[in-house]
C-alpha cells in the first residue's frame, strides 16, 4: 500500500474514534475523505463541517461519484462492520484495495518513525504522553491515539507535516498490531485479555512475541520488568526495561505531597530530576517512565522538555478524569476511568485511596462484554471489594450477543463488600444525586461515562 497513490479514502464505519483520526489524518494531505457509519454522533457531525462526506444509510447509491473508482480510492474498514453490508461489499467486490484500519497505520508506520505502544492496559495514556512531549518540543509528530487528549488539543489526532516520527496505539484486539513496523517498540502489560479472540493466555502471550519480531532493524524495544512475555526482537534491535522502581528507565526519589507527585527519571544515560506529573495519579509515574523512555531512545530528550512536557499532561478523556473536583477538604469528587480489566481496576481504586487518604470510597462499575465478564467475574469481584461501597451497572454488551447465565449479577454475587447494590444505569443519576458519598468513582469502556458527566452537572448547579 502507497500511500502516495492514493486519492481518495472511503470509511467504511467511520464514525468510531479510530477511524476519525485517520479521516482527520487523510484530510491534512488534501484527499478526498468519505465515510459510512449507521449512526449519527458529535464526532461524526464534527469530521463532516471539517469535510468528511458522511452517510448514515447502507446503500450503495450513498457513495459519491469521487469515491467510485478503483485506481485511485483506498476503502478502509473496521471488523465490526458486517460481512454483509452493502456498502462494504461494493468496495470488496469492484476490485478496489480494501484494508483495516490497522493496515493504513501499518502503511504509516513503514514510511516514519514509529513509536507504538502496545499492551494490555496503559497504551493511551502512555502514547499520548508521548506524543504531547514530542509535540512539545522541536521534533513533533503524526499521532494516532486511542482517547482524546484534553487540553489545548482536544483530539486524538496530532499532525506535524514536518516530523519523521509517528506515534500510534498498537491495539492488540483482533490481532490488529500485527500490520504495525515499529522504530520503537513499548509493552506495557500482558495480562491476559480478549480471550474471545486468543483463547488462552499462551496465545495472547505469542501474539506479543510476534509483535516483538516486528520492529525495524535498529530499533529499539522497551518492556516493562516482570511480564510473562518471551519478547523476539530481531537482529540490530536493543531491549530495553522499565517500570516505577527498577529496570534500564525507572523512578527514584518519589514524592507526594497536597496533591503532588515528583520524582527523579533515571535513564541510561544519567538522572533527570524533578519531574512533575500533570495528572499526579500513582500509575502514571510507570506511564510517564515509559513515555520518557521512548522518547529518549527516538531523540534528543533535554531536562528541560521533559520537565515542561510531563507537567503540562492534560490527560486524556475517560482515563482517571475528574469530573468534580473538591474545592475544600470534605468536598464530594468525581472520578471518571476507563478500567474494564480487572489489572486496571485495582490499580484505579488503589490510586483513588492514595489521592483522598481516609474518605470513603464508592465504586460503580459498569462490566464490559459478555465474554469478558465471564473470563473474569472473580478478579472483577475481588477488585471491587476493595472499596467501601461498591455499584454494578447493567452490563454493556458492545460487539456481543448474550452468554446466557451472564450479566453483571456474576460479579456482584461474588463482591465481598457489605454495602453493594445493582441499579440500571438509566437510573443512575437521580439515585447518586440523593446518595450520600463521598468519592465516587465510576469504572467501565460503556457508557456509564454519559451518566457519570451528567451526575456531575447536575451536583455542581
Amino acid at each position: 500500500m502507497d500511500l502516495k497513490d492514493i486519492r481518495n479514502v472511503y470509511f467504511i464505519g467511520g464514525g468510531g474514534i479510530g477511524m476519525a483520526a485517520l479521516e482527520r489524518y487523510f484530510l491534512s494531505l488534501g484527499k478526498a475523505v468519505g465515510a459510512y457509519d449507521r449512526t449519527p454522533s458529535d464526532l461524526t457531525h464534527e469530521l463532516e463541517k471539517e469535510g468528511v462526506e458522511m452517510t448514515y444509510t447502507d446503500s450503495v447509491d450513498e457513495i459519491p461519484e469521487a469515491f467510485r473508482n478503483p485506481a485511485d480510492t483506498l476503502a478502509v474498514y473496521t471488523p465490526a462492520v458486517p460481512a454483509d453490508n452493502a456498502i462494504l461489499s461494493f468496495f470488496r467486490d469492484g476490485g478496489f484495495e480494501l484494508a483495516k484500519r490497522s493496515a493504513v497505520l501499518g502503511a504509516i508506520t513503514r514510511s516514519s518513525k514509529g513509536l507504538c505502544f502496545a499492551g494490555t492496559h496503559g497504551k493511551t495514556t502512555t502514547s499520548s504522553m508521548a506524543a504531547h512531549i514530542l509535540h512539545s518540543g522541536t521534533t513533533g509528530c503524526n499521532a494516532f491515539l486511542g482517547g482524546i487528549l484534553t487540553g489545548e488539543y482536544n483530539s486524538n489526532l496530532i499532525l506535524s507535516p514536518t516530523s519523521p516520527f509517528s506515534v500510534i496505539e498498537a491495539d492488540e484486539y483482533d490481532r490488529s498490531f500485527h500490520t504495525l513496523r515499529p522504530y520503537v517498540a513499548v509493552v506495557t502489560a500482558t495480562d491476559p485479555d480478549h480471550l474471545d479472540i486468543y483463547g488462552t493466555e499462551e496465545a495472547y502471550l505469542e501474539s506479543f512475541a510476534h509483535f516483538t519480531e516486528l520492529i525495524q532493524p535498529g530499533g529499539y524495544l522497551l518492556v516493562h520488568t516482570g511480564l510473562k512475555l518471551k519478547p523476539r526482537p530481531g537482529e540490530g534491535v536493543k531491549t530495553y526495561t522499565y517500570s516505577r522502581h527498577e529496570g534500564d528507565f525507572h523512578a527514584a526519589n518519589i514524592r507526594r505531597s497536597e496533591g503532588r507527585i515528583v520524582f527523579d527519571f533515571v535513564h541510561p544515560g544519567g538522572v533527570i530530576e524533578d519531574i512533575e506529573l500533570g495528572v499526579p495519579v500513582d500509575i502514571n509515574i510507570d506511564n510517564a517512565v515509559a513515555a520518557l523512555g521512548a522518547v529518549w531512545l527516538a531523540v534528543e530528550l533535554t531536562p528541560e522538555l521533559a520537565r515542561k512536557a510531563v507537567a503540562t499532561y492534560p490527560g486524556v478523556e475517560r482515563r482517571f478524569q475528574m469530573h468534580l473536583r473538591p474545592r475544600k477538604p470534605g468536598d464530594r469528587v468525581i472520578i471518571d476511568d476507563y478500567a474494564h480489566h480487572p489489572d486496571e481496576l485495582r490499580s484505579s481504586i488503589a490510586s483513588v485511596r492514595a489521592l483522598f487518604p481516609g474518605r470513603k470510597l464508592t465504586v460503580a462499575f459498569q462490566p464490559h462484554l459478555y465474554s469478558r465478564t465471564r473470563d473474569f467475574a472473580p478478579e472483577f469481584a475481588e477488585a471491587l471489594s476493595a472499596a467501601d461501597s461498591v455499584i454494578l451497572v447493567d452490563l454493556y454488551p458492545a460487539r456481543e450477543e448474550p452468554i446466557p447465565g451472564i450479566s453483571e449479577k456474576s460479579i456482584y454475587d461474588l463482591v465481598k463488600c457489605a454495602d453493594k447494590e445493582m441499579i440500571c444505569r438509566q437510573d443512575f443519576v437521580n439515585r447518586l444525586k440523593n446518595r450520600n458519598f463521598e468519592v465516587l468513582l465510576t469504572a467501565g469502556a460503556g457508557d456509564l461515562n454519559l451518566y457519570t458527566r451528567r451526575l456531575a452537572e447536575e451536583l455542581r448547579d
